[in-house]
């Protein structure tokens, strides 16, 4: 009976276009002041204690570390690189780009900005080379979903955050995935560029391709830099994520010196900005799964679950379906931290991977991003091709099915996400 008060409250409230940060803390307050004899303290204490974690603190670093990023000139020496390298297939510049945002990806941690940083500057490009616009923008906008795969990924740590899991496990569980993904939406820009004989760059020769490799090899380095700390024990993710938004900074004011040191301030309070909304879907998560535990609806639903003996195959079917529903109208954010403490213990009982599972759920956020109504990423690219929504669905569709067969592969192949922690011995 709370279980229904407490969704279907939350429900009505994000019916009323309240943004979900705020319809969570009413569902909170309403239920716990009125339906509870929960004492106040218990509920500051939890709110203090909920977000008084080390991992945390990588949301605002690896954010700020986006925008410099996204502003320094990296972008564009990623494109010049990929071009150099894979421009001269099939698909040209599409291929290309599909490269640039898997690199970009592995610095930035965020899909918006990788669809910023490379659909700026590569989709004008494209069209001025006689690609259809359509084509181009169901490149980028899909594989600028590559952003939440490829470590560094907010999202993972707002998995990590939500189940006590890893974050360097998390990191190391991205990579393989975020490489198949990539070569399949970059064989799917190939086979329709080559149905279609859409152009390509001329060949480029060792020596030009040897500078765009010294031309963006302060952007390369930030991946070796990321991840090989995490591996090496160096530091941790949360540290990572500090030593990357500083060394982005460095490379941008005066390694490509693209970006003025006058420009720092405005992207220092974006960067704020952002983290302050995340930190407040996060606190008012927080308290949402205080109230789910302390109702025991988590594990009330996992025992009726196994009482249902729907088995595990069946389960991930189901989140599959309920997170791709639920990505129709809300973001990656909220939707990890609302469903993961609820599908979390259920997937424990059933003998689940924390960590197949959150590589699973963050492949379902993918997804999500890049399919209406809410879908984020076909809002960013909409606003750089003045493409509608509508016909930016129908640009993207062929992705989109590349995308969703891959979920399928995530979720019933395991060792996919697991062979790399394993290898590492991180597991």
């Amino acid at each position: 009976m709370n279980a229904a008060i407490i969704f279907g409250l939350l429900l009505a409230l994000m019916l009323t276009g309240m943004p979900i940060s705020i319809s969570l803390g009413l569902t909170v307050l309403t239920f716990l002041f009125a339906m509870t004899d929960v004492p106040v303290q218990a509920v500051a204490l939890k709110l203090f204690t909920g977000i008084e974690k080390f991992e945390i603190m990588a949301i605002p670093f690896f954010i700020l570390a986006g925008n410099f990023l996204t502003h320094g000139g990296v972008a564009k020496r990623m494109i010049t690189f990929a071009t150099a390298m894979i421009g001269h297939w099939p698909g040209g510049l599409g291929l290309a780009g599909v490269m640039a945002c898997a690199l970009f990806a592995a610095v930035s941690g965020s899909s918006p900005a990788t669809v910023v940083a490379i659909g700026s500057i590569l989709l004008p490009a494209m069209v001025k080379q006689g690609f259809p616009q359509r084509f181009g923008a169901g490149v980028i906008t899909t594989s600028g979903a590559l952003g939440i795969l490829i470590p560094p990924s907010i999202v993972m740590v707002m998995y990590a955050v939500a189940t006590n899991s890893s974050v360097g496990q998390l990191f190391m569980a991205g990579v393989i995935p975020g490489l198949i993904l990539a070569t399949m939406l970059g064989f799917t820009t190939f086979w329709r560029a080559w149905k279609n004989n859409y152009p390509r760059c001329p060949k480029t020769g060792f020596k030009e391709r040897l500078l765009a490799f010294k031309d963006a090899i302060w952007g390369l380095s930030l991946i070796i830099i990321v991840i090989g700390g995490i591996y090496t024990g160096v530091f941790t993710p949360t540290e990572a994520a500090a030593m990357s938004a500083v060394y982005a900074f460095i490379v941008a004011v005066f390694v490509y010196k693209d970006m003025p040191l006058s420009q720092v301030p405005k992207i220092l309070l974006n960067s704020a900005n952002m983290s302050a909304m995340l930190l407040y879907i996060i606190t008012n998560a927080v308290l949402f799964s205080f109230v789910l535990a302390n109702e025991n609806i988590p594990h009330a639903i996992a025992d009726w679950i196994v009482e249902k003996d729907l088995g595990v195959i069946a389960f991930l079917l189901v989140v599959n379906i309920l997170l791709l529903a639920a990505g129709n109208f809300m973001e990656p954010s909220s939707i990890v931290l609302i469903m993961a403490p609820i599908l979390f213990p259920v997937a424990m009982k059933l003998g689940i991977d924390p960590i197949h599972f959150g590589i699973m759920m963050v492949v379902n956020m993918e997804v999500g991003m890049c399919h209406p109504p809410v879908g984020l990423n076909l809002y960013v690219a909409s606003g750089i091709t003045k493409m509608g929504i509508t016909e930016l669905t129908i640009a993207v569709m062929p992705w989109l099915i590349t995308m969703l067969i891959f979920l399928v592969m995530i979720t019933y192949i395991p060792e996919i996400s697991l062979w790399l922690p394993r290898i590492l011995g991180m597991m």
